[in-house]
């Protein structure tokens, strides 16, 4: 088996933040969709990997312990960052992640006035119900109650309509600096990798800028293969990972059955030439 056969997916969520299913269940239909190594990277909280590693150890799927979190970045600019294969019991991590958390609440509030606006009523309540804890409510629990209410057929679509910046539900939110947010990643002995590259509005020159202040703080990674990049997205960060050294990710970033732009595990391979981030998780 070759690296790049490897069938890694390092990007994934569960109900602890806004995925559709448990850790447990998430990691069963991992094993199931042939997965060699897994990472479940809930939004600014590391409150399943206990649940997610003990169902892999029972099992025998590869686990490792990730988190993807929220970054402010440039002008209302919110950028993701994941990491990989830190330490869970690391207080800098527990403590920063707890502090970005607790804004989401007065963000969520926000949204919905401003969804109001534009006749979509009581959305705060609608989006609680599906997240079930105000210290996790995020954008896609809005999105759900927003199909629900039959304004979206599917929730992929519902977030260039009404959710993205510049749209009737949007809300900047100033979340962990950069510098932060990798401090914290580092500091628990984990690897950083920048989510999703192709999905920011972000000029080249920004994005390029973004990612030498990323390598400058100790950034090590980029997700390459993701969910929502197609072939020319692939093609376009195989080469940042080239041009500045990167490891390369490959990441489904799923959600849910029904809500995410492809299953668990079910991914292309990464470029033959690229070093991927599990040589250093396994």
């Amino acid at each position: 088996m070759t690296p790049t056969h490897f069938n890694a997916d390092l990007h994934c969520h569960s109900t602890v933040s806004d995925g559709l299913l448990a850790p447990a269940e998430l990691v069963r239909r991992a094993k199931a969709n042939e997965v060699d190594l897994l990472a479940l990277t809930d939004h600014d909280e590391i409150g399943g990997l206990a649940e997610a590693r003990a169902e892999a150890a029972a099992i025998g799927l590869r686990f490792c312990n990730g988190v993807e979190v929220s970054v402010s970045w440039g002008d209302d600019q919110t950028v993701h960052i994941v990491g990989l294969g830190f330490d869970a019991a690391y207080a800098p991590l527990i403590a920063g992640l707890a502090k970005v958390r607790g804004g989401r609440d007065s963000r969520a509030q926000r949204m919905a006035a401003e969804l109001d606006k534009v006749g979509i009523h009581g959305a705060y309540e609608g989006a609680l119900k599906y997240a079930g804890n105000p210290a996790l409510i995020s954008r896609a629990h809005f999105a759900r109650y927003i199909v629900e209410l039959g304004h979206a057929k599917e929730v992929k679509y519902v977030f260039d309509s009404w959710l993205a910046k510049g749209k009737p539900g949007y809300v900047g939110h100033p979340w962990a600096t950069l510098e932060d947010a990798l401090s914290w990643i580092r500091g628990a002995g984990g690897i950083a990798v920048i989510a999703h590259p192709g999905r920011y509005r972000l000029s080249k020159a920004e994005l390029h800028e973004m990612f030498g202040a990323f390598k400058e703080l100790g950034g090590r990674g980029i997700e390459v293969i993701s969910g929502s990049h197609g072939d020319d997205e692939t093609q376009e960060y195989a080469r940042v990972a080239r041009k500045f050294g990167f490891l390369a990710s490959r990441a489904s970033d799923f959600h849910g059955p029904g809500e995410s732009w492809i299953d668990l595990g079910k991914l292309p391979e990464l470029p033959p030439d690229l070093t991927p981030v599990w040589t250093e998780l396994i």
